[in-house]
């Protein structure tokens, strides 16, 4: 079965980190399933709401044409997991979303929480996912590494001392939240999870570090299972209605 994962960046900007990607997640698939990646043009590059929102219309846009073209279910790996919701009140396939799997994941691992952001910029957003995932009160803190998506490229590509330098500014972080009581560590996001994703019972000072992308896809894989063989779905009462076909086609063909 095919699982479509949404990447927020392209090959133009990346290009190590979309070949690891595809090599990586499709190396952890169960049998019988392959990951084809989706690029976004033009990517994630500018941190804010703004651009979470237009990431979030191409989002629903490629969840609807992955539905449409077969695919099993369909994967949002960006942590903010813009139009996650949109996207499962339009398409009958399951949606996962990288925030929410990580997230719940983490809630299940430790008590108290310690969110390592990519840049300060997103904290706002990050409470607002805590907040509606009812883990607020389990929130150690939130601490930016403030790297941009281009510093990674490096890294990806095999720089030792561009790895080196990603990893201890998220060690250090990490010790600040650790410090007020944090003890399980959440990466918020898709960029240093994949860079670490080969260090086996990767911890810092005793607390675990969460594996994100094996984890969403992880989450994706058993919700595909779950819905093929239980036809377990999301509610369609208040939470996910499902869209009309009017609906859909009005937002596929919206424009001046």
């Amino acid at each position: 079965m095919i699982i479509r994962w949404q990447s927020f960046v392209n090959s133009e900007v990346n290009k190590p980190y979309i070949d690891r990607l595809h090599d990586y997640l499709n190396s952890i698939a169960a049998p019988g399933n392959q990951v084809e990646i989706v690029e976004m043009y033009p990517p994630a590059r500018d941190f804010g709401r703004l651009q979470e929102f237009r990431c979030a219309q191409t989002v629903v846009k490629n969840a609807i044409q992955a539905e449409r073209d077969g695919c099993g279910a369909f994967v949002i790996g960006h942590f903010q997991e813009s139009g996650l919701y949109e996207a499962r009140a339009s398409c009958t396939i399951p949606i996962t979303g990288m925030g929410e799997a990580t997230l719940l994941w983490a809630s299940h691992v430790g008590r108290r929480i310690g969110l390592i952001s990519l840049d300060d910029a997103f904290e706002v957003i990050h409470l607002e996912q805590m907040e509606r995932y009812s883990l607020l009160s389990r929130l150690a803190g939130i601490k930016g590494i403030n790297f941009a998506v281009a510093d990674f490229a490096a890294a990806f590509d095999g720089e030792e001392s561009a790895y080196q330098r990603i990893v201890a500014k998220f060690s250090e972080a990490a010790r600040e939240l650790i410090a007020l009581g944090a003890d399980v560590l959440v990466p918020a996001g898709g960029l240093f999870g994949l860079l670490t994703a080969d260090k086996v019972g990767f911890a810092v000072d005793g607390a675990p570090v969460i594996p994100c992308t094996p984890i969403t896809l992880g989450w994706a894989e058993m919700s595909l299972k779950l819905h093929t063989n239980q036809g377990l779905a999301p509610s369609r009462g208040p939470s996910f209605a499902l869209s009309t076909d009017r609906a859909i086609q009005d937002f596929l063909t919206e424009g001046p």
